[in-house]
C-alpha cells in the first residue's frame, strides 16, 4: 500500500489550519510549520521553527510532495512586509526546489492596483499603486522566474479581504464583533456603500487545497480563488444580523476618530494607503478557477452563519 502523500502547510494563521483540514480531508498527509508550538489540527504533524531560516525550511519540507506558503508578517507594515515577505518566498523556493514538491502560494490583490477595468481576474495587469502592493508585486515575479527557469512547480492562488471563521485581522474582525454581540452598531472603517469582493476564510482553504492536489498543467500560472458575489460591507453584516436573528445598524467610523486613533493605532495608519481599494468597486472574477477545478464558492448566508458562530465563541461574553 501506498504512503500517503505529504503536504507541508507553512503558516497557521486565518488560513493554515483551515488548509490542512482541507488536505486531511483528501486524504494526505499533512504537516503544519510554524514559529509557535500551539497544537495543528487533529491528524497533522507540527514542526516549529523559523520559516525564514532556509536550513529549517527546507528540512521542514523534507519528502513533501506540495509545500503551501500561507505566512504573512505578524506586523501589518510596508517595514515589516519588505524585510520579511521576500525571506519567506526564498526559503519557500528553496525548500520546493530541493524537495521537487508542487509549491502552492496564497496572495492578495494588492498588486493589482485599481484593478482597472471590473471585475478583475487573471488577466488583469500588474499595476501597484502602493508600497505593499510593489512588494507583492516583486514577490509573485521572483516565483513565476523560478518557474520559468525550471527551479520550482509553482502555482499561486489570490484573494481580496478575508470574512468567516478565523477571520480576526480583517474588517469583520475583533474590533466590529465586540460592539456588535455587545448589542451595539457594527463600526467600520471604510465607506461601507462601496461593492467590494470578500472572499470566505474557508473558500479560500479549499482553493488552495485543489492547487495543491489539482493537475500539473493548473502551474506556472496564479488563480482567482472561489468567491461569492460582491457586496457592499453594509450588505455583509446585514446577512450576519439575519444569522444573529436581528438587525444590526452599520456605521463608519468618523474622519476624525479615526485620525485620532491612528496616532496611537499603528495598524489605522498602515491601512490608509490601502483606501483606494474602497473608492469604487473592487470586484473579483473566479469563473477561470470553477471551470478549472469544479470549486464553488460557500454561499454568503451559510459562511455568515459560520462566521457569527465563530465570533460568538472568539469574542462573546464568556
Amino acid at each position: 500500500m501506498n504512503a500517503k502523500p505529504l503536504h507541508v502547510v507553512f503558516g497557521a494563521g486565518q488560513i493554515g489550519p483551515r488548509l490542512a483540514r482541507q488536505l486531511l480531508a483528501k486524504g494526505c498527509a499533512v504537516r503544519v510549520v510554524r514559529r509557535g508550538s500551539a497544537a495543528p489540527p487533529e491528524g497533522a504533524e507540527l514542526r516549529s521553527g523559523d520559516a525564514t531560516d532556509p536550513a529549517f525550511a527546507a528540512e521542514a519540507a523534507t519528502g513533501a510532495a506540495a509545500i503551501y506558503h500561507v505566512m504573512n508578517p505578524g506586523e501589518y507594515s510596508v517595514k515589516a512586509w519588505g524585510e520579511l515577505c521576500p525571506k519567506y518566498m526564498d526559503a519557500m523556493i528553496a525548500a520546493a526546489s530541493r524537495s521537487g514538491a508542487r509549491l502552492v502560494t496564497l496572495d492578495n490583490l494588492y498588486m493589482h492596483g485599481r484593478g482597472g477595468t471590473m471585475p478583475m481576474n487573471e488577466s488583469t495587469p500588474v499595476a501597484p499603486i502602493s508600497p505593499k502592493g510593489e512588494i507583492r508585486a516583486r514577490e509573485a515575479a521572483k516565483l513565476f522566474a523560478a518557474h520559468e527557469r525550471g527551479d520550482v512547480r509553482a502555482v499561486s492562488g489570490r484573494a481580496s479581504d478575508f470574512y468567516g471563521p478565523g477571520g480576526v485581522g480583517t474588517h469583520f474582525g475583533e474590533m466590529l464583533w465586540k460592539r456588535v454581540l455587545a448589542g451595539q452598531s457594527a463600526q467600520v472603517l471604510v465607506n461601507p456603500d462601496i461593492v467590494h469582493s470578500f472572499h470566505y476564510t474557508e473558500d479560500v482553504a479549499a482553493g488552495l487545497a485543489a492547487l495543491g492536489t489539482g493537475p500539473d498543467d493548473a502551474t506556472g500560472r496564479w488563480w482567482m480563488l472561489p468567491v461569492g458575489p460582491a457586496l457592499t460591507p453594509r450588505q455583509m453584516i446585514a446577512e450576519f444580523g439575519r444569522a444573529l436573528g436581528r438587525d444590526v445598524p452599520t456605521e463608519q467610523m468618523p474622519g476624525w476618530l479615526l485620525g485620532l486613533a491612528s496616532l496611537f493605532v499603528p495598524l489605522l495608519r498602515e491601512l490608509k494607503e490601502m483606501g483606494y481599494q474602497w473608492e469604487q468597486p473592487f470586484v473579483a472574477d473566479d469563473s477561470a478557477f470553477r471551470a478549472k477545478f469544479g470549486v464553488a464558492p460557500t454561499t454568503v448566508a451559510d459562511g455568515a452563519r459560520a462566521t457569527v458562530e465563530w465570533a460568538k465563541a472568539a469574542f462573546g461574553t464568556r
